[in-house]
């Protein structure tokens, strides 16, 4: 895997092709000593990006429990996604690898064979495996789990009685019926995917709250994103910036008039409110049982996601609001001066399946490639940590629908490559930290003027 270096001098771009070897699993873990080994719970909401929580300074939304929960352990405010993708991130997130090593590069089954995923090696040592909630990697493998409920695509489901639940409803009681079935002579590992805050998107409404939500932020106005404009949107790319791109589609179905955003943007809100109402039960449930004190709890999300920034919505493209997303871990060694911080590292979604297996005393596998990050928060020594990742995206459909992309992203630059149109972008991130000036904008090919 390569990673592109950038110089920039006036309008010339040196372009360096650097090797970068992305750290294999760091296999120095600080396993559980308890007597016990460690559960786990897994948080994972859908298209929901670093800033949807009260308390990254969010003036708006809503978020007591991950709000308490951040403060009993530790929120890293830089974690990304290596690809901002439901079923490519949900991928990694398992396989703990990139999307050119797992393979999945769209909804289909990754390559990694399942016992070299977390949830297949945690099972093979003794945990009893749930998972609930959203798949969206081919066929849901029931028979890989002990507990299996696989369900997403519309916030109201109907029941086998004829009723109506709302999906996250149903991610709450399955999640405690997981909790309160489950063998007690076993640890546990859990995964709660929600399909909340994702857009039922064949739905006009989009986002569909339940009804005892609909009075939450009914007298806010939701705040605008100062480059959420038409003259943003032409700043991009043409093969970006152009109606027929979906990301502009999807911003058609949400936000092209204030009213609408509006509509959206609170709705967007009260699904990401019901959802930490129910991480609150869920989490209520482990105290009940007394597991609060040996139980590793991670909330995380698949991706970003643009609120009409750059004139887009959803995801898939390089942007801070597309890959930069939540990542809460409260574990039960941290000592109580670390619990409360932020820590400002670059951990990605390929870190997690390492650092849920080093948690859990289970050998990291050597085809993992990310880290394990409680080494940020347990070591005595802040470890060598990563300065930069590597980005990736597929083409989908066509490149006139959803271009492939990629970045080499640091805290201070951020270089775009897309693929298919052989065409970079250069982004000083410390004087423009949201993308609007490209400094290869004298490059010669696909000017819009063309």
């Amino acid at each position: 895997m390569t990673s592109r270096i950038l110089i920039a001098a006036g309008c010339q771009l040196v372009l360096v092709i650097a090797w970068a070897t992305f750290a294999s699993a760091d296999t120095s873990a600080h396993a559980s000593t308890e007597s016990q080994p460690l559960n786990v719970l897994l948080l994972y909401a859908d298209d929901w990006r670093h800033d949807t929580l009260g308390i990254a300074r969010n003036s708006v939304v809503q978020t007591p429990t991950l709000d308490k929960l951040s403060r009993e352990g530790i929120r890293f405010t830089q974690n990304c996604v290596t690809t901002s993708i439901c079923g490519v991130s949900r991928a990694t997130l398992f396989t703990g690898q990139w999307m050119s090593r797992h393979g999945n590069r769209s909804f289909k089954p990754w390559t990694t064979p399942w016992q070299k995923t977390f949830p297949g090696l945690l099972r093979q040592h003794g945990y009893y495996v749930g998972h609930v909630g959203k798949w969206h990697n081919g066929k849901t493998p029931a028979d890989q789990f002990d507990f299996s409920r696989s369900y997403y695509g519309k916030h109201w489901m109907t029941q086998p009685d004829g009723s109506e639940i709302h999906v996250t409803k149903k991610n709450e009681m399955d999640a405690l019926e997981f909790l309160k079935t489950r063998p007690a002579d076993q640890p546990f590992c859990l995964t709660v995917a929600f399909f909340a805050t994702h857009a039922e998107d064949s739905n006009p409404k989009q986002f569909l709250p339940q009804p005892e939500s609909m009075s939450l932020y009914r007298d806010v106005t939701i705040p605008v994103a100062p480059n959420a404009t038409q003259e943003s949107f032409e700043r991009l790319p043409v093969f970006v910036g152009n109606e027929k791109n979906e990301g502009r589609n999807r911003w058609h179905w949400r936000f092209d008039t204030p009213q609408k955003y509006q509509t959206m943007m609170k709705n967007y809100y009260r699904l990401a409110t019901e959802v930490d109402a129910t991480c609150g039960r869920i989490l209520a449930e482990l105290e009940t049982q007394g597991l609060g004190g040996n139980t590793l709890v991670i909330f995380t999300t698949d991706n970003g996601y643009y609120h009409a920034e750059h004139g887009l919505a959803d995801k898939w493209y390089p942007h801070q609001e597309s890959i930069r997303v939540p990542l809460i871990i409260r574990d039960p060694r941290m000592t109580d001066n670390i619990r409360g911080q932020t820590n400002d590292a670059f951990t990605l979604n390929v870190d997690l399946a390492p650092t849920i297996l080093s948690a859990t005393g289970v050998d990291v596998p050597e085809t993992m490639q990310g880290r394990d990050v409680s080494s940020l928060y347990l070591a005595d020594q802040k470890p060598d940590w990563r300065n930069e990742f590597f980005y990736e995206h597929p083409m989908l459909r066509s490149k006139d629908f959803i271009p492939a992309s990629e970045a080499l992203v640091r805290r201070d630059w951020k270089y775009f490559y897309w693929p298919e149109f052989d065409y970079e972008q250069l982004f000083d991130l410390r004087s423009d930290p949201r993308e609007e000036n490209d400094l290869a904008g004298c490059h010669g090919a696909l000017k819009r003027d063309q």
